[in-house]
């Protein structure tokens, strides 16, 4: 299988499994990406998820140009629901999502990146849209979402001339949560997910869900919504157990619900 999909204690982990080809994303492997990201949609006793790559050199190298498929307009205009890898322009996954960079970052596997809601990546992790330098484009989310996530001369620094830059420089750009050594990946990517697990589920979701559906609005706009998570979320058990645990002065325990 081209992807690894585990679920323990709430904690869901997908890892592209093509080392061999630095991770890149072949027809097989976007369609497994997909099919996995929809059955996390559905599943309620997912609480985060780490993404990354099999290995030590790649995240994920992009497309896989020896498995091309669609070139071109016909690449533009096919139904890609979500992005690249299924998960760069999805708006519908409201579990928070960390992106593990164990290695290079690279066309659609940036763009991945850019579609994750935390970045811990190690010290030799190199990022950026190489895609110009083969004739092609970030049509899976680069070129739309880095000029709304630096300052936009900053973007089209990095569009226009296909540079890859270390994590550290991205950290500086805000793109990266944290760099830490290889050996301390791991160690880093848990705090993480341990932090995330600390919180009240139901919170978490509507956080990402109110984020994410009203970026185009104005800030008065986004405050009269009333998304389904954010509903949910007040109206939950865990909101009165959270208060009531605080009262006790012990730790909640939350039911997702």
């Amino acid at each position: 299988m081209s992807v690894a999909f585990t679920v323990a204690e709430h904690v869901a982990r997908v890892t592209i499994d093509r080392p061999e080809a630095l991770n890149a994303v072949n027809t097989a492997t976007e369609a497994e990406l997909r099919r996995i990201w929809n059955e996390i949609e559905k599943r309620n006793d997912i609480r985060v998820v780490v993404l990354t790559g099999a290995g030590d050199r790649a995240f994920c190298a992009g497309a896989d140009l020896k498995d091309v498929g669609k070139e071109g307009v016909a690449y533009w205009a096919d139904n890609r629901p979500g992005g690249f890898g299924g998960l760069s322009l999805r708006t519908t996954l409201d579990v928070p999502v960390i992106a593990r960079v164990n290695g290079h970052a690279l066309g659609g596997g940036f763009e991945m990146v850019l579609g994750c809601d935390i970045v811990v990546a190690a010290e030799e992790a190199t990022m950026g849209l190489p895609e110009p330098r083969v004739g092609r484009l970030p049509l899976d989310g680069g070129m739309i979402l880095l000029p709304r996530m630096i300052p936009e001369k900053l973007a089209m620094g990095m569009l226009l001339t296909a540079r890859r830059l270390p994590a550290a420089e991205w950290a500086k750009l805000g793109l990266v949560n944290e760099v830490v050594p290889r050996a301390k990946l791991d160690e880093a990517v848990e705090r993480w997910v341990a932090d995330i697990l600390t919180c009240a589920p139901l919170s978490v979701r509507a956080i990402k869900q109110i984020v994410r559906r009203t970026r185009h609005m104005t800030p008065a706009e986004a405050q009269g919504q009333r998304l389904p998570a954010l509903v949910a979320a007040l109206e939950s058990e865990d909101g009165l157990e959270g208060v009531r645990a605080f009262q006790e002065k012990r730790k909640p325990v939350w039911k997702g619900r």
